[in-house]
């Protein structure tokens, strides 16, 4: 009998890894999904659409962009979380992914269990702007503004947790200086206001901003990853100009709901991957100033749980009450 159910065990092991090499060979079979938290036109939508058009002519298979936007990301993610794990519905979806477990009093699922992180898409960098009318030229000149009249000056806030939120609260803890935050309901405004002179300065993402560079109606102080940007080399990072070590960045990334079978991930992984290397699409996304990545599914599980632990410190010690 022992030997009986040894072979039925050996036997179900078997079927489980042949059935999991059959999907990875016939992956897809059928139209494939990717659902984005945000409205069609942004950046995320934009990038989704260029990624996914070089996927459908390698799965063979028509690839669909659905836009969930809505509750910060959140109505997307829980949609995703709930689909059937096999690969046909992916997430594409910002760090706010790795904000959500430490800013949101209660989820519809669990960001760390629910998803399997697949690869991360791109790395973007974040800008500190200011209006030029504001008297500091650079990170050491705002900072030595700011402590010269604390809570004098404000910045521009496209909501509470958000990566640029929680990027400028960063900022304000590294170099020891009280900064007020003005509330703005989106990118657009934020902008507008900066540039009329209404806000001082910003968090801001490189794609929305980078026309006011060039134009001259807002210049930039810093980025805050550590590299510089592709599409703006010559402005320093904050860490270059004593804050060594400050490094933060926006990314976006695929994620598929748990117990999605491995060999389905990693035909994913390895498709995106090919796609992201292709000239036309790593010219687009650099366009948008995103620095395509391809990462693998353990790499990128590994930058999504430091994420998780850099901002829930952040939250943490910048105040932030829970959210509903």
């Amino acid at each position: 009998m022992k030997w009986l159910g040894l072979a039925t065990a050996v036997a179900a092991a078997l079927v489980a890894v042949g059935t999991g090499e059959l999907q990875a060979e016939t992956y897809p079979q059928k139209p494939v999904r990717i659902v984005v938290p945000f409205a069609a036109g942004g950046t995320v939508d934009v990038v989704a659409r260029v990624v996914g058009q070089k996927l459908s002519e390698t799965f063979k298979q028509a690839v669909v962009i659905e836009n969930r936007p809505g509750a910060g990301g959140n109505l997307a993610a829980d949609a995703v979380a709930k689909s059937a794990p096999d690969g046909y519905t992916i997430l594409l979806t910002t760090n706010g992914h790795a904000i959500s477990p430490s800013l949101y009093r209660k989820l519809p699922y669990d960001p760390l269990k629910d998803f399997i992180a697949v690869t991360q898409v791109n790395a973007s960098a974040l800008l500190l702007v200011a209006n030029p009318q504001l008297p500091a030229k650079s990170l050491p000149e705002l900072i030595q503004l700011a402590k010269a009249k604390p809570g004098g000056l404000s910045y521009g806030s496209t909501g509470v947790g958000n990566p640029l939120h929680l990027t400028m609260e960063m900022l304000k803890h590294a170099a020891g200086i009280d900064i007020v935050p003005i509330p703005y309901r989106g990118d657009a405004p934020l902008l507008t206001a900066l540039v009329a002179g209404e806000v001082p300065l910003a968090v801001t993402p490189v794609p929305t901003t980078l026309p006011h560079i060039q134009s001259g109606s807002l210049r930039a102080l810093g980025v805050t990853r550590a590299t510089r940007s592709s599409a703006l080399p010559d402005v320093p990072t904050i860490a270059e100009q004593g804050l060594p070590g400050f490094d933060t960045s926006s990314w976006h990334g695929f994620f598929v709901p748990a117990n999605t079978p491995k060999e389905v991930v990693t035909a994913i992984y390895q498709e995106t991957k090919k796609a992201l290397e292709a000239p036309d699409v790593r010219e687009r996304l650099q366009s948008l100033g995103a620095d395509p990545v391809g990462s693998s599914p353990e790499e990128f599980e590994a930058r999504f749980k430091s994420d998780v632990a850099k901002f829930s410190e952040v939250v943490r010690e910048a105040g932030i009450p829970a959210q509903d």
